[in-house]
């Protein structure tokens, strides 16, 4: 595989993570049910501004989700976090945060997010 087949490829890739949360979600909120639905308006809100700006709550949930060794949450946050205006630059500290925090275990997970972070912009035409 060239290399521009492998970028296309791992660009699919988020692609393909966006597609599936969607019909994911979809096929959740068929269910109807008022506990599942009434959890999903609470993660909504947790992300909304308050005392703490939703940029800030971004950055603490893709952290968190790093420590959790969660890649299909790192690539969720990293998404909400770039189309906010997030640099690279802030996303790299805040993955050094959660490295710190998580220790060598995270690693992978950094690797995972450092590879999306530029997937994303390449898809977004920034790269």
């Amino acid at each position: 595989m060239s290399h521009l087949e492998q970028t296309q490829a791992d660009t699919n890739r988020i692609e393909a993570f966006r597609e599936r949360r969607q019909q994911h979600n979809e096929r959740i909120f068929e269910i109807d049910h008022l506990g599942i639905k009434r959890f999903f308006r609470l993660d909504s809100a947790a992300y909304e501004d308050g005392a703490l700006d939703s940029r800030t709550k971004e950055l603490l949930g893709l952290v968190a989700s790093a420590v959790l060794r969660c890649d299909d949450c790192v690539d969720y946050h990293l998404d909400q976090c770039i189309d906010i205006g997030l640099t690279d630059e802030e996303l790299y500290d805040a993955l050094n945060v959660a490295l710190v925090v998580g220790g060598s275990i995270v690693i992978p997970h950094l690797r995972h997010a450092v590879e999306s972070i530029d997937l994303i912009r390449a898809g977004r035409g920034e790269r």
